[in-house]
Formats: C-alpha cells, sequence, structure tokens
C-alpha cells in the first residue's frame, strides 16, 4: 500500500475527529462539569486543516527533495508530508504540532508506511523550534505566522535551503516559484545569501566597483568602471548570483557562485569578483 492509501486509510480523519470532539463537548457541557485537575487544551496559532495529498506531491517535488535532505515541517497535522517524503525520497525528517492528538496519528502513519526510523514528531510551539539544519522547510499556516517566522528564515537558515508553502505567502518576499495545484496556490523560495555591500568585479583588464542593495533575493546598485558610472542589478538563487553591469548603455552579465566573501564564475571564467 502506497504511503498516500496508508494515511488517507488512518482510522482518525480529519472530519470524523471534529465530530467525535463536537459530540464530546456538546455531552460534557450538558451533562458534566469540567474537573478541576483536566489539562486545558492547547492553544493553537493555526487550525487543522490537511493539505491534499496531491499538494504535498507537488510540493515536494517543486522543493526537489532527495535522500539527502532533513526536511522539516512546522504544524505537520496527521505527518503526511513527511512521511510522503521519507517513504519516496528516503528523506529524514522532524515535524512539530502542539496539538498532541495530530502527532500521535504522524507517529501512527510513519510507523504504518514503515518509515518511523527516519521521521520523529514532537509536540512543540514552532516558533520555539530551531530550523537552521534544515534542508527544506514546508509550511501550511497563515500569512501572520509566516510573517512572523521570515526574520528567523532569513537570519538562521543556511543559503540555498528550500521553503515550500501550501497557500500563503510571504509578504513582500516575492516567491521564486508560484504553482496552482487542483485550484491551491504553493510558494517556493530558496534562501538566499547576504551580498549586499561593495564589491570589486575584475573582468581582463578593467575593475568595476558595484556598490549593491539587496531586497531579500533582488539586487540593485551602481556600477563604476573609473571611466564611466552606470547601473547594477541581479538575482540571488542560494549561493548563486547573477548580477547585470550596464555601462556606456551596454549590459554585461555576471553569473557566479559566492563562496568566502569571492564570486567564481559558474560556467566559463576570464572574470572574478570580490568584496570590497
Amino acid at each position: 500500500m502506497s504511503p498516500e492509501a496508508l494515511i488517507q486509510s488512518a482510522p482518525c480523519t480529519r472530519r470524523a475527529a471534529l465530530l467525535g470532539v463536537g459530540a464530546a463537548l456538546l455531552a460534557a457541557s450538558s451533562t458534566l462539569a469540567t474537573p478541576a485537575f483536566a489539562e486545558p487544551a492547547p492553544s493553537l496559532d493555526v487550525p487543522y486543516v490537511p493539505t491534499p495529498q496531491e499538494v504535498v506531491n507537488r510540493m515536494l517535488e517543486i522543493a526537489k527533495v532527495t535522500g539527502k535532505d532533513f526536511v522539516m515541517d512546522l504544524g505537520c497535522g496527521d505527518g503526511r508530508m513527511l512521511v510522503t517524503a521519507a517513504s519516496k525520497y528516503g528523506s529524514r525528517g522532524f515535524g512539530v504540532d502542539l496539538n498532541p492528538v495530530r502527532i500521535k496519528e504522524a507517529t501512527d502513519n510513519a510507523a504504518r508506511a514503515k518509515v518511523g526510523d527516519k521521521v520523529q514528531f514532537e509536540v512543540r510551539n514552532l516558533f520555539d523550534t530551531p530550523i537552521k539544519d534544515a534542508d527544506v522547510l514546508t509550511m501550511y499556516l497563515l500569512p501572520s505566522v509566516n510573517l512572523q517566522l521570515r526574520p528567523r528564515i532569513l537570519e538562521e537558515m543556511k543559503p540555498g535551503s528550500r521553503i515550500v508553502s501550501h497557500a500563503f505567502n510571504m509578504g513582500d518576499w516575492d516567491p521564486d516559484l508560484r504553482e496552482n495545484v487542483d485550484g491551491r496556490d504553493v510558494y517556493f523560495w530558496i534562501v538566499p545569501a547576504k551580498v549586499e555591500g561593495k564589491w570589486t568585479i575584475t573582468d581582463g583588464g578593467a575593475k568595476i566597483a558595484l556598490d549593491l542593495k539587496q531586497s531579500f533575493q533582488m539586487l540593485e546598485g551602481s556600477a563604476d568602471s573609473g571611466a564611466s558610472k552606470g547601473k547594477a542589478q541581479g538575482r540571488i538563487a542560494g549561493q548563486e548570483v547573477r548580477i547585470s553591469v550596464n555601462l556606456n548603455g551596454q549590459a554585461k552579465i555576471y553569473a557566479g557562485r559566492l563562496s568566502g566573501g569571492k564570486l567564481t564564475p559558474i560556467s566559463g571564467g576570464g572574470w572574478s569578483g570580490s568584496r570590497g
């Protein structure tokens, strides 16, 4: 049986769970007083609505998940994202949710799919969960929660890490890809390296001074070759940087990989870049 079928055949579907909880609450309110020792229900930042399996599949495809990846799911629900990733691609995973019922479902689903050794689920607040080790971060939260997480994603996660969100974006951080899957929006970002600042491009015998400002994955600034002044603009995808320098009405593109304060050409050669 496929991981999708295993998850969908799990005994506690969301509809059944909601009906059961609703009936229990109605009975309790009409016949019983709440015991003094009862634990309060968890306060959830996001209501539980599962991502359809076809959307899960496409999100993992967009993120290009492999067996080398460590995938984290914030608000993991019944664990279908990580169970699918582990079953199809062999990736390791860690998911958190505030609701113990969901965590039990997720753990049971992982065991049923025989990937319990690859994925782990924990009752935990997503805001207190370290994310720096994730290669891929998956989310189906709310716009306000995404915006609260955004600074941590940009500061803590490695450049080149991939983020996939079902339904909701991250404000003015434009996605690198947006796709509609069966009427549902999926957003994808690659965490950009920090490139802002002064750079020198050495191209043959010429030196071009760049002063770049960065807004998420986008770059814009000035270019000065000494003989002429112009503009520069570019885009960052992880550690890869593509800068178009326009001098004297002529544009030249420099595509390089960032490492230790230096830019090296992705293909070809004849130029180099360094900070300062």
